[in-house]
């Protein structure tokens, strides 16, 4: 196929995005068969002292790293130490929950983020250290300890006891339902480590980031010694005139948590790493994974959304613009990242910022676009909106609090839903099957009222989280 390197209207779509959401650095490339034919730097990785953002800047990359976790659960496989099939308690015989359903949670329960588990607040508690160390914390609302007294969560084991003495109920039954967890992919960071005998970032370093060529990725920013390529992080606070971007410079961190979103990397790095699923499983002359293992990541496993489903640290679209787009995000502090694949084109892409919250995956979609000759807005999925009555919109209203800090107000404005989140009110159109379509700065979400047997609307899952309805 033909890829359009004319990329001009995209640029100048992604500058209207970037600007309007103050984003100070933006770093995206794409390759083609692995290529490169793609790569721009927008605004600075250092705003006070104008160092541009280039394909080798280093910065967060959030969630993307469950991807890595993935494949080193699936490298663990074909060595024969374990299979994605087998109960987690093998592992980690500690791991309990207050259900019975606990020893029928597999690897692929908690690699799909199947398991059943609610989000839980054990990330807060593993971020804690970092956050008494950062005066920007005060800007990000909801990361709040609901109790102070609860010490940091630095250990893997430490977590799995926060788990244990928690009083929570299971989503359903192990398989059944989808919900967002980093706790699972915690825990599947020691299961690597406990198999494999060494810790999970040097098993990541020795087995994925060197083979495939990762020079400057790393778990901490300290190992790169005297690179200086580095992002500075930033913070957004609103003031009197509106939302101020400021320097925030602590770099979160959590040790328990690692596996779930704490690795670091480059443009160049990531698109040397999605050589791994465009390529069979090698990168260069280094065979990475089997081929199988590289079609079980991006095996459409569980529906998430329509037309979107997750794989292993992947979310999978069988049908974007005719073709699978394999993906993942992450936000973090100072990050808002995306790895995007549609391995049957050839195509790879990445992109990296240095601030939170932003829209990210709508650059990225924008880009895509460009790549493949699309007008820059192009959607893959139209969803058509629908009306119901007020008398049926009333089901829906009330509030709804998920254990990782996150509250959703919903209610009824002008004969439509309206949700309230921290700081943002945005109003929803329905699409049909308890379904909501939702755009939030920038970025299009679908969200899913969840109801019992008795067609009681028990919880909402927004942002791939499922969380409960508690107060009418």
């Amino acid at each position: 196929m033909k890829i359009q390197v004319e990329m001009q209207p995209f640029e100048a779509y992604a500058e209207s995005l970037i600007s309007k959401h103050s984003i100070p650095g933006v770093a995206i490339g794409f390759s083609h068969n692995g290529k490169l034919v793609y790569e721009k730097g927008f605004g600075y990785r250092n705003v006070e002292n104008k160092l541009p953002v280039t394909m080798d800047t280093v910065f967060g990359i959030a969630s993307v790293t469950k991807s890595f976790t993935c494949v080193a659960i699936m490298q663990l496989q074909e060595d024969g130490k374990l299979n994605v099939h087998d109960p987690v308690v093998k592992y980690l015989p500690e791991f309990s929950t207050p259900t019975n359903d606990t020893e029928k949670m597999t690897i692929h329960h908690f690699m799909t983020h199947t398991a059943g588990l609610p989000p839980l607040p054990s990330l807060v508690y593993a971020n804690k250290r970092s956050l008494e160390s950062d005066p920007s914390v005060k800007d990000y609302p909801g990361l709040k300890f609901a109790d102070e007294n609860q010490a940091p969560i630095d250990t893997y084991e430490q977590l799995m006891e926060f788990i244990a003495g928690l009083d929570f109920e299971l989503l359903g039954e192990p398989g059944t339902e989808f919900s967002y967890s980093n706790d699972a992919y915690a825990l599947l960071g020691c299961i690597v480590e406990r198999v494999s005998g060494i810790s999970f970032e040097s098993y990541v370093k020795q087995y994925i980031l060197d083979p495939a060529g990762m020079v400057n990725s790393c778990s901490l920013v300290e190992e790169l010694e005297d690179y200086n390529d580095i992002t500075s992080l930033y913070a957004a606070r609103q003031t009197d005139e509106g939302v101020e971007v400021y320097e925030a410079p602590v770099w979160w961190d959590s040790p328990a948590m690692r596996p779930a979103g704490y690795l670091k990397s480059t443009v160049r790095d990531m698109l040397n790493y999605a050589e791994i699923f465009r390529n069979n499983g090698k990168v260069g002359d280094k065979q990475i994974l089997s081929e199988e293992s590289v079609q079980q990541m991006i095996y459409p496993h569980f529906e998430i959304a329509p037309g979107k489903f997750y794989g292993y640290g992947f979310m999978i679209t069988p049908d974007y613009h005719g073709a699978t787009l394999v993906e993942h995000g992450g936000n973090l502090k100072a990050i808002a990242s995306q790895l995007c694949m549609i391995p049957e084109r050839g195509i790879a892409g990445m992109i990296l910022t240095n601030l939170a919250g932003v829209p990210a995956t709508t650059i990225m979609s924008g880009a895509l676009n460009g790549i493949e000759g699309r007008s820059v807005e192009e959607k893959a999925m139209e969803f058509t909106e629908e009306t119901l009555s007020v008398e049926k919109l009333v089901e829906y209203e009330g509030t709804y609090v998920s254990n990782e800090g996150m509250s959703l107000t919903v209610k009824i404005k002008d004969d439509t839903l309206e949700f309230a989140t921290r700081d943002i009110t945005f109003p929803i159109q329905y699409i049909g099957e308890d379904r909501f379509l939702a755009s939030v700065k920038d970025q299009t979400e679908v969200v899913r009222f969840v109801r019992n047997e008795q067609g009681k609307i028990l919880r909402v899952a927004y942002h791939f989280r499922q969380f409960p309805k508690v107060l009418e």
